[in-house]
């Protein structure tokens, strides 16, 4: 009972022991779920778990019937020659970075792109390879399968070191499928609010600097890169001079692209015009010497099994090249679902790259990512200053790209917990 006293509320009730309170008021016996009852439910057979199985075993049974194809077919078509060509390119390119012959980054353009479409929750990163991860791979085959191990040169020992180097770049990219599938399927995906926008930029800045540092011998056009001080005067000018032209050439034109991407109706394929089709026509490589991709193979690769020994030797390797991977993909997809207003899975990307990695190192590709945008990761760990950046640079550059990464993330997570303390 409740009475009013002046500005004051008197509150009355009368005091019960158990046994008296259990007399008056009947208890209600709730049924509690046993571990099997969870486990019937969760095994439990119905059209609705298999629709929604389904769905989420393959998002694009969601989207596709739902294709606007008047409207959209044309832009789609124009975006995916604009898209392969460069991807095309680029998968020549990022072969180099993993120190094998070009035309297995055409393996590395093709069948994660075909495994995504089906897997995947993003309606607009372009899948292929990243220049990040290519160098990451390099590094395992540079590791296991170095230079020195060349020999003579001629041209059966070559072809047997790029079939042995060919081996560990697709183990390890099997290996790294592997990882991500597994943090897919047991709902691993929150990870990437770990990895800050700092951290990304960081590493990805690193890591351009060991690309730079990497392209050397073939700007010089020298057989290793230690060669470039004791045999610099043997360098090819017209290599460098082409290198150098090239890069003031695409560097120019990317500007334009990004300045005038609003009135342009696709992004100019300089790469195309500049290093293939110039190439082509001034006979590059009879007049001044200048080495070209060649003659590619036609057909594809019979699949193989990936190597158990090498698998043992790269453990840790195929770890950070899956993190690394995932975060840099999820980060662009998260932007572009941002702006389109559309949902996208983490889990399901983990699966989707994790397969994609799994077919394409099947078929003697390495490993695959996205391309990084500038205004792509998630701030949710809070990074305010450039401190994070700077040591993820520095250990990154310093340490290599791997331990770099464990170092960057060890910190960052240390002044997670010191902010949260003070």
């Amino acid at each position: 009972m409740v009475e009013p006293v002046g500005n004051h509320y008197v509150i009355a009730r009368p005091v019960y022991s158990e046994n008296a309170f259990n007399e008056e008021h009947e208890k209600l016996h709730r049924y509690h779920k046993t571990f099997w009852d969870h486990l019937k439910l969760y095994f439990s057979c119905s059209p609705q778990r298999v629709k929604k199985i389904a769905l989420g075993l393959f998002p694009v049974v969601s989207w596709l019937p739902a294709y606007r194809f008047r409207e959209w077919v044309l832009s789609d078509i124009i975006s995916g020659i604009n898209t392969g060509l460069v991807a095309v390119l680029q998968g020549l390119a990022f072969a180099l970075l993993v120190n094998v012959p070009p035309s297995y980054g055409l393996y590395a353009a093709f069948f994660p792109v075909l495994v995504y479409f089906i897997f995947g929750t993003s309606r607009h990163i372009s899948v292929g390879p990243f220049p990040v991860l290519s160098l990451m791979v390099g590094g395992v085959v540079t590791r296991l399968v170095p230079d020195d191990s060349i020999g003579n040169g001629n041209s059966t020992n070559t072809s047997a070191i790029n079939d042995e180097r060919v081996m560990v770049a697709a183990s390890v990219t099997f290996l790294s499928g592997i990882v991500q599938l597994l943090l897919g399927i047991f709902q691993f995906g929150f990870i990437v609010i770990y990895l800050s926008q700092s951290l990304i930029s960081g590493f990805t800045t690193a890591a351009a600097v060991h690309v730079l540092v990497s392209q050397l011998k073939f700007m010089f056009q020298l057989p290793t890169l230690e060669s470039i001080f004791s045999q610099i005067t043997e360098t090819n000018v017209a290599d460098l001079v082409t290198s150098l032209v090239v890069l003031l050439i695409v560097f120019v034109v990317k500007e334009m692209n990004d300045r005038y991407k609003e009135k342009l109706p696709a992004p100019i394929p300089i790469e195309l015009f500049v290093v293939t089709l110039i190439s082509y026509f001034v006979n590059f490589e009879e007049k001044f010497g200048v080495a070209v991709v060649g003659k590619l193979e036609e057909g594809f690769q019979a699949p193989v099994a990936p190597d158990v020994g090498i698998l043992q030797k790269c453990i840790g390797d195929g770890i950070s090249i899956a993190i690394v991977g995932f975060a840099v993909a999820f980060s662009v997809a998260k932007v572009y679902s941002i702006k389109h207003d559309y949902p996208i899975d983490g889990n399901k990307e983990l699966i989707a790259f994790g397969l994609g990695n799994i077919v394409g190192g099947s078929f003697k590709g390495f490993a695959s990512s996205t391309a990084l945008s500038r205004s792509g990761v998630q701030e949710s760990t809070g990074g305010k200053t450039q401190v994070i950046w700077v040591v993820t640079f520095l250990a990154a550059v310093f340490l290599g790209l791997d331990i770099g990464l464990a170092t960057a993330v060890a910190f960052q997570l240390l002044t997670v917990v010191i902010r949260s303390q003070m």
